[in-house]
């Protein structure tokens, strides 16, 4: 049995629906679906919109760390790639470039180029392993949140470009709560149908075998490098969707929005909601935009990175696999108190 082979669900049981799609995935959807009837509009965008875009960020590097062991902290910089891009080709306020594109050529362009500079860093970044892996990728962030900050005539440096507006589309504007929450929710359905997809795919199997044993691959006659670059390409594409997505939300974007802080904060929201399934990055992003939301308030400003902190040391040391691990380990207890017998 070859590596990929090893990998697959030798028994395959249940409906072809239920089976491909996930009777949890469904239910997951149709709560999501309906969330807005019981929201108000700060929690379809500040809660909702937010944790959804972030959660993408997060599953881009899920996808690399996950099912390629590959982790990277320049995740936030390919998000600047595509956000810049969107200020640079659509329209800004600040007199500083600004082509006038429409959206529906600006939006392609600002992916593409975010996939592209994906892969680039991935090129540099395989050609490593481990913990040199991780110190290339926060060089590439470091020095992308510097360059922007000191180029003027791209960039606007320091204050970058604000008055990015969401485009209307048959009068409806993607901006307002409502049709902003669905744009993300829909965006963020499809790609983590895809990487859910790709990782029963034959190029997400050899990538997890890779993974597992790269000598091993290389010998059976795999290009593991060519799949590596592939999977740092597709991890870019979502990330640059995700960042498209939050200069809308957020109206603006300047350096600060690529800083090393920033790029922390990803890593942060991949690791507590686990690595090892596209849910967990939208599980951690949800703990850490709830806790930003309410807990800065009651800890104060000055605390929130020591909070954030502990929160991350706790699941850590309870769950190494995170918020998913934490699941798995509370599913054989309540499975024996459901076949308990009543007394």
């Amino acid at each position: 049995m070859s590596s990929i082979d090893a990998l697959r669900d030798p028994n395959p049981s249940g409906p072809a629906f239920i089976r491909h799609i996930g009777a949890g995935n469904v239910i997951l959807a149709v709560l999501l679906i309906l969330y807005p009837a019981v929201a108000s509009d700060f929690f379809l965008t500040q809660i909702g919109g937010y944790t959804l875009i972030f959660g993408m960020i997060a599953l881009s590097l899920m996808l690399l760390a996950g099912y390629g062991g590959m982790v990277s902290l320049a995740q936030i910089t390919v998000v600047g790639v595509a956000g810049y891009s969107v200020a640079i080709f659509g329209e800004n306020s600040s007199d500083v470039m600004g082509f006038g594109w429409p959206w529906w050529i600006y939006v392609p362009v600002a992916v593409l180029f975010a996939a592209i500079a994906s892969a680039l860093i991935g090129l540099i970044a395989v050609r490593t392993e481990g913990i040199y892996t991780i110190m290339i990728t926060l060089a590439v962030a470091t020095a992308a949140f510097y360059f922007a900050q000191q180029n003027y005539t791209l960039f606007n440096g320091f204050p970058g470009y604000a008055g990015l507006r969401a485009p209307e589309v048959f009068g409806v504007n993607w901006r307002d709560p409502l049709p902003f929450y669905y744009l993300c929710l829909g965006t963020a359905s499809i790609c983590y149908a895809a990487v859910l997809y790709g990782a029963q795919s034959t190029f997400g199997l050899t990538l997890q075998a890779t993974r597992d044993n790269q000598r091993r691959m290389r010998a059976i006659g795999y290009n593991t490098t060519a799949h590596k670059v592939f999977a740092w390409f597709l991890s870019g594409a979502i990330a640059g969707l995700a960042g498209v997505l939050l200069v809308w939300f957020q109206g603006r974007i300047s350096p600060g929005t690529i800083g090393v802080g920033a790029a922390v904060n990803i890593l942060i929201i991949a690791v507590i909601g686990g690595l090892r399934h596209p849910i967990g990055p939208f599980l951690g992003s949800i703990l850490v935009v709830m806790m930003q939301t309410f807990a800065i308030d009651i800890v104060g400003a000055e605390r929130f990175n020591t909070l954030i902190g502990l929160v991350f040391l706790g699941v850590v040391f309870v769950s190494p696999d995170g918020m998913l691990g934490l699941w798995e380990k509370a599913k054989p207890y309540l499975k024996q108190n459901s076949l308990r017998p009543d007394p």
